[in-house]
């Protein structure tokens, strides 16, 4: 058993969070909304701190899991951060899907402190962190890797080392360019099903058995179907990982013409007014 820290209660972290209690481990937690944080322990046990790094502090292995760049650079940097707080010799494991840019310049301070890092995005949803079934996509030393992923095993279904520091994100963003488009064309399938005087439930049990299925088929066609989107991966968290996707894919001069596309999709989503939709309402589009 180890102690650990996790920053950040969002609708991901606070369940990840859960999971390494439950397993044993001693765990303190840290949200911006300390009320968040407090409620956490008031379910799980544990405790929670007031900074990033008094939540560190003593801590083998500190995980993350925030919103974007800037807020992993905030729980990370500056005298209140994870890393004033960590002992050399620690790994801090970011869940946080960010740019791989960051995640360099991250790690490189890690380093200059004595303490390891490892990109670990996940990919499964809310869902995939309540169950504890996420596919976690890992990037840093074999060392570092082999301390964090045993603890990580409390909420993965997968956990795999996928090359050096910022390879997890890279993997991820493979994840997130296959979704868009996938996404894309269960809502064209679906939206011509209906429209062609077919019952979609029964279009998905046929299509579904074959080369057509997928996870998105078989978990959103329903709600898909009736139109409802409050729940899930928001469409504006979705746009910030495309973004990320096609930034990374003009260094490297990879072609992503699909994934442009269905970002402009998901931008026409915004303006009706469904930033916070689940990435499944690129239906409503063809509504």
């Amino acid at each position: 058993m180890a102690r650990l820290a996790f920053l950040g209660m969002g609708v991901m972290g606070a369940p990840m969070a859960g999971h390494l209690q439950a397993a044993g481990h001693q765990v303190t937690v840290f949200n911006r909304t300390r009320a968040k944080a407090e409620a956490w322990v008031a379910r799980h046990g544990g405790s929670c701190a007031a900074t990033p790094r008094e939540a560190a502090s003593g801590a083998d292995l500190v995980m993350a899991c925030v919103g974007n760049d800037d807020d992993l650079r905030s729980v990370c940097l500056g005298p209140d951060g994870a890393f004033a707080g960590m002992a050399p010799g620690a790994v801090f494991v970011d869940h946080t899907t960010v740019s791989a840019a960051v995640t360099r310049e991250l790690a490189q301070a890690a380093q200059v402190v004595g303490i390891g890092y490892v990109d670990a995005p996940v990919s499964g949803g809310q869902a995939g962190a309540e169950n504890g079934q996420l596919s976690v996509m890992c990037g840093g030393t074999q060392v570092d890797f082999d301390s964090a992923a045993p603890v990580i095993d409390a909420y993965a279904r997968i956990c795999r080392r996928m090359g050096n520091v910022g390879a997890g994100q890279i993997t991820k963003m493979c994840n997130q360019i296959a979704i868009a488009g996938l996404v894309q064309a269960l809502s064209e399938s679906l939206a011509f099903a209906k429209k062609s005087g077919l019952e979609v439930e029964q279009v998905v049990e046929v299509i579904s058995q074959g080369a057509a299925g997928s996870w998105q088929m078989v978990n959103r066609h329903k709600t898909m179907d009736q139109g409802q989107f409050e729940h899930g991966f928001a469409v504006d968290w979705m746009r910030k990982d495309l973004a990320i996707c096609l930034a990374a894919a003009d260094e490297v001069g990879a072609s992503l013409p699909v994934t442009a596309l269905v970002d402009q999709f998901y931008k026409d989503v915004q303006r009706m007014g469904g930033g916070r939709w689940d990435t499944s309402s690129l239906i409503a589009r063809l509504d």
